[in-house]
This record gives structure tokens, C-alpha cells and sequence, in this order.
């Protein structure tokens, strides 16, 4: 969502899935041919958690849960020859299930250390870093049959 500052609300979504031996995020191919985490543009009335929600199940068909907010971030760029400033608000999601994702383009499962080398931008890899930490903390609570935090 554009407000009248010129400013635009992003949600990120780093989402991951527990597999046998490892753990997968996944990324997107951007229009210039650069993986990233997924986001969404936060529309007229709707909170940035709640955007990450309706693009993974309506854009992906996939049902998540949001463990926690991983970080935020800001940056300018320029959108009809004005200069806009992007707010990211980036969240933790756990993959529970999805018969085909679908409606996001190029996408793909990567384990952690590669998607960090695919990822091109520092604040994307850093959401990453924090993303993983926290994982393994919420495996800790987890596992102890401690409550874990939902978003």
C-alpha cells in the first residue's frame, strides 16, 4: 500500500519446511533474474502479517503458519518517476502443506546455505541468518514442550 509520504509497505515471507535431514526456504526469481525472499505489497487496510497470509494461500496454495517477525528493513527506489521509500516487514513461516504451488512465478526450495548464496541483497541474507537462528531456537521450545510464540 502507497500512503501519501511516498512510502510502500512490503510483507516478506521466509518460509521454510522441515524435511528428513534439513531444512528448505524458499526463494523467487525477481523480473531482473535475481532470487529473493517473497513478499507482498500490503494493500489499503490490511496489517503486513496479514498480506504474507493472503499471498501464500492465495497466490501460492499453500497453508503456513507465521512463527514470528524476523526484521525490518527500508529502502528508496522510484515508481512512475517519484522517488518511494519501501518498508519491509519480514516474517518467519512454516510450510505445513500445499498440493502445487502455484501463482508465484519461478520459485524454488533451496537448503540454507545455498540460499544464501543465491540471495543477492544484504538485508535479504541477513533476514535469512536471523530466520535460521530463530528456527532453531523455536525447535528448542519445541521440543522442551514450551509454548511457541504465533504471530
Amino acid at each position: 500500500m502507497k500512503n501519501n509520504n511516498g512510502e510502500m509497505l512490503v510483507g516478506g515471507a521466509v518460509i521454510f519446511k522441515e524435511g528428513k535431514l534439513k531444512k528448505s526456504f524458499l526463494l523467487s526469481k525477481n523480473n531482473e533474474g535475481d532470487w529473493e525472499i517473497l513478499k507482498s505489497v500490503v494493500r489499503r487496510g490490511e496489517s503486513s502479517v496479514r498480506s504474507v497470509i493472503r499471498y501464500t494461500s492465495e497466490q501460492g496454495n499453500m497453508n503456513t503458519r507465521v512463527l514470528d517477525e524476523v526484521g525490518r528493513a527500508t529502502s528508496t527506489g522510484t515508481v512512475s518517476n517519484k522517488i518511494v521509500t519501501y518498508k519491509y516487514l519480514y516474517y518467519l513461516l512454516l510450510f505445513k502443506a500445499g498440493l502445487e504451488i502455484s501463482g508465484m512465478g519461478n520459485i524454488s526450495w533451496f537448503d540454507y546455505g545455498t540460499a544464501v548464496k543465491k540471495l543477492k541483497l544484504k538485508r535479504e541474507k541477513e533476514m535469512l541468518k536471523t530466520a535460521s537462528k530463530m528456527i532453531k531456537e523455536w525447535e528448542k521450545k519445541k521440543k522442551k514442550g514450551k509454548g511457541v510464540r504465533v504471530v
